[in-house]
């Protein structure tokens, strides 16, 4: 009778220790299924982010060359400009220009610059006949001016009036600006400079 009264005590203290066991093992805290399956997506989607941001930075440094071959394209190149000089000679004066009233004395400019521009000194030959001068046009320039060597011109230019030019004045004329001239000494020299070489003038009626 005592071998089965230790054995069930025994049996019984085995019990409680399980039981225990049992009860410590519930009570250690145990990570929530979804924070573990949110850091295991984070885990996952960090490198795709790091992928997506090397690609795009990849494909800004891709697009640098493009764009600036795009602006080299889009730009025109012209041969390189050379030295021009031009010494004053009576024989250089040629009635050979846009008007017929006038002689010119080309100064080599547009040969140098390859068209990029024109020079040339304009004699105006007197008396002026406002019959044949004083004609209404404009010029298809991208740049104009006019300096007075010497004598005077008197001019009339659209949005402007009639202004005497004088020998020092200087002017410049906008692309397409209506414009004539009203009168000039019979000494006038005018320095032109135009920008492109060639250009288009057209005569307008009254």
């Amino acid at each position: 009778m005592v071998k089965t009264r230790s054995a069930t005590t025994k049996s019984a203290k085995t019990k409680s220790a399980k039981a225990k066991s049992a009860k410590a093992i519930s009570a250690t805290p145990r990570k929530p299924p979804k924070a573990a399956a949110r850091s295991v997506a984070l885990k996952k989607s960090a490198p795709r982010k790091k992928a997506a941001a090397s690609t795009s930075r990849a494909k800004a440094k891709s697009g640098k060359p493009r764009a600036s071959a795009a602006r080299s394209a889009a730009k025109p190149t012209r041969p390189k400009q050379r030295f021009v000089v031009s010494h004053h000679r009576e024989e250089d004066f040629r009635a050979d220009g846009l008007r017929a009233y006038a002689q010119y004395r080309d100064l080599g400019i547009a040969e140098g610059t390859h068209g990029l521009a024109r020079a040339h000194v304009i004699r105006l030959i007197g008396p002026c006949d406002p019959k044949e001068v004083s004609k209404l046009h404009f010029h298809g320039v991208e740049f104009q001016m006019v300096y007075v060597l010497k004598g005077w011109v008197k001019t009339y230019l659209e949005g402007q009036g009639e202004i005497m030019m004088r020998e020092g004045s200087s002017w410049t004329q906008p692309p397409r600006i209506k414009h004539l001239i009203r009168d000039y000494s019979d000494d006038c020299e005018l320095l032109e400079v135009i920008l492109p070489a060639d250009f288009e003038t057209v005569e307008l009626t009254a």
